[in-house]
Order: structure tokens, then sequence, then C-alpha cells
């Protein structure tokens, strides 16, 4: 497995595993799916604003995962907080492939400056909260029905980490 950071042609594999996970679970309040021309815009704009948006490579060039943040909120005083997405294809999971995405995110994001990564976690993933704590996030909120889909209202786990 290897990191790299995503290019235009990685698009379509990023929507294969992304799309199911908007269109058929919790773990993201999104209803919005992905395209291919989208994902390149946003691979670019990353690129552009000096951001990561990383891939997980596995075997025969196999995109297993990706990660991506952007700023936490608008405006200058938020420019050194930076909150992350990670997704990971079912075929990754439980193999080390988030954890090395996370590591190389968070090195990304230090080394530009920034001080402190949030993540925030649908209630209805708690595997994706133990993950989080796993490799250092600590639980900061849990903002009730916050979030709304498949007709119900959500709950969102804010977690931390100090870079």
């Amino acid at each position: 497995m290897r990191i790299r950071a995503a290019r235009a042609c990685d698009a379509g594999a990023v929507a294969e595993i992304w799309n199911p996970l908007i269109r058929d679970s919790a773990t993201t309040f999104t209803t919005t799916l992905k395209t291919p021309a989208g994902l390149a815009a946003e691979f670019e704009a990353c690129r552009i604003e000096g951001r990561a948006f990383l891939l997980a490579e596995g075997e025969a060039g196999a995109v297993l995962g990706f990660a991506t943040y952007g700023q936490f909120r608008k405006g200058p005083g938020y420019a050194h907080t930076m909150e992350h997405s990670i997704i990971l294809s079912e075929a990754a999971r439980g193999r080390g492939v988030g954890r090395a995405l996370m590591a190389a995110l968070c090195d990304h994001a230090r080394a530009a400056g920034v001080h402190s990564m949030i993540a925030g976690v649908s209630a209805e993933n708690p595997a994706g909260v133990a993950f989080h704590e796993a490799v250092g996030f600590a639980k900061v909120a849990r903002l009730p029905q916050v979030g709304r889909k498949f007709g119900r209202w959500m709950d969102l786990v804010v977690l931390q980490k100090f870079l």
C-alpha cells in the first residue's frame, strides 16, 4: 500500500467508494452524490490551496480509501483549525489503511501550520468514533439532532486532535 495525492484520473474510483455511503448509510449526513467531474475539481482546489486529498492505493493501483481536510469554519480566526473526512472501501477496513491515511493527513496538515484537526462523526457510526479515538482524537462534544437523513434526526459526535 502507498499513500499519494489524488489525481483527476482517480475521481471515478473515489466516487465508487463514497457514493454507496452517501446513498445507503448514516455515516455521512449528505445526500448529494459525488460526480467524477466534481471530485476532480475538488482535487485541484486542494492542490491550489495547499490542502491534501490523499489516497491509499493497493496492489495494481486499486484505490482503498481517501482522506482530505478543509478549514473548520470560515474566517481568519479559524485558519489553523481543519475538519477532515476519511472514507475507506469495505475491503480496506481493519487492515491499517485508515491509520496510514490519518497519519499522512495529519503530517501534511501539521507541515501546513494546522494546529487542530476536527472530526465530525455520525453518532450512528460507533466504529468511526472508536477509530478516531484509537488514532488520538478526543471526544469534545455531542451535538443532538443536527443532521437529518432517512427521515430522522441524527446526532453528531465531535472529536479533536491537536497536531
